[in-house]
């Protein structure tokens, strides 16, 4: 019986001890596991700073992040479904340089009626030609010149394929820009403006150009941009007629295209996209009031009115003005109009010298 109670005590004493070690065995194992899975926690990752060419206390800046952040916080008052998010952008002057000397589109004319030996002007090109060089000389935009250089882009240009037209821009916007170093005239966009372009669309807006240029063109210099992307279907301008190739006279509702056709620039200029028609062109084509717009003149007044006027969602406009006069051809008169054509109806400026830290690039200096 002793024998037995001594033999039992052993054992009792032995399982105490195995029950402890294994606990302590399972302490140090999950133990260990807590704290390698506490190791492996990431840090959370500061916000991107999507404006870096932006001077920290410029008021666009300021108030279009304040902005993103309520249109886009789904508890907010203010928020706008993604369907809804539309911002449109003037070309020349808001994103693309508008002073080199003049309009990169104006100066694609240019070089097509004097230095392109391919092409012989007619005397109605000549004419518009004349005209440009007026607006050249004095810096005074010609009276009628909106719609005598959409008629003589449409001229000077008939009978080419799309394909061609978008060739030619581009080869054009390799050329060297007369008044900058180490800047071609295809890559003049303002670079702060890229970067809007791009925290729009990060942020799921659709992001529109609606220009007076003619949108072929725009569509040409805006083909295959490594540093922004814009599909051609979001790019609106000024319009030209487009004919089958072997249209000929034929009325389009009695021509039937075929599969020896392409279609190719007519010869005939429609409309120039400027002022009440940067309106009516964003309700037929886009279908949709915006709620952010961006220009630099009167001819993007309308537009920017439309924006904010009656608006079921929180809108704003934005405006440039033309200040710097060191890293860009500014025009201080021009940009004291705009700042108090802001100030009068409630849009936002951007100061060209003042809230960007740089515009095409340090490398990039006027001549």
């Amino acid at each position: 019986m002793e024998d037995n109670k001594n033999k039992l005590t052993f054992w009792r004493t032995w399982a105490i001890v195995c029950m402890v070690l294994l606990l302590a065995l399972c302490a140090e194992h999950f133990g260990g596991m807590k704290k390698q899975d506490e190791e492996v926690v990431e840090p959370v990752e500061e916000e991107e700073n999507w404006l870096s060419l932006w001077t920290e206390d410029a008021k666009a800046k300021v108030w279009l992040e304040e902005y993103m952040k309520d249109i886009t916080d789904e508890a907010s008052a203010n928020f706008i479904p993604v369907e809804d998010r539309v911002a449109v952008f003037d070309l020349d002057g808001t994103l693309f340089c508008e002073t080199d000397p003049v309009y990169f589109d104006h100066m694609l004319f240019m070089h097509r009626v004097q230095d392109d030996p391919t092409h012989t002007a007619n005397e109605f090109e000549l004419e518009v030609a004349e005209k440009v060089q007026e607006f050249i000389d004095t810096g005074s935009y010609p009276e009628g010149l909106d719609n005598l250089h959409g008629q003589g882009v449409a001229s000077a240009f008939a009978g080419m394929t799309i394909r061609e037209f978008y060739d030619y821009v581009k080869e054009f916007g390799k050329t060297a820009s007369p008044g900058y170093n180490n800047l071609n005239r295809g890559d003049a966009f303002y670079l702060p403006m890229v970067e809007i372009i791009e925290f729009l669309q990060e942020n799921q807006f659709k992001t529109y150009i609606v220009s007076g240029t003619d949108r072929l063109i725009v569509r040409g210099a805006m083909e295959g941009l490594s540093f922004m992307h814009i599909p051609a279907n979001q790019i609106i301008g000024s319009d030209e007629l487009l004919v089958s190739s072997n249209q000929g006279d034929t009325d389009g509702l009695d021509y039937y295209y075929t599969s020896d056709d392409d279609l190719v620039l007519a010869g005939e200029f429609i409309i120039k996209n400027l002022k009440m028609n940067k309106v009516t062109v964003i309700a037929q084509e886009i279908g949709k009031q915006p709620v952010l717009a961006f220009g630099n003149s009167s001819g993007d007044f309308s537009m920017a009115t439309y924006t904010v006027s009656n608006n079921p969602y929180r809108a704003m406009a934005f405006m440039l003005c033309c200040d710097d006069t060191v890293r860009e051809n500014g025009n201080e008169a021009k940009a004291e109009k705009m700042y108090k054509s802001c100030e009068e109806n409630g849009w936002i400026p951007i100061s060209m010298k003042n809230d960007w830290t740089t515009i095409y690039g340090d490398e990039v200096t006027r001549k």
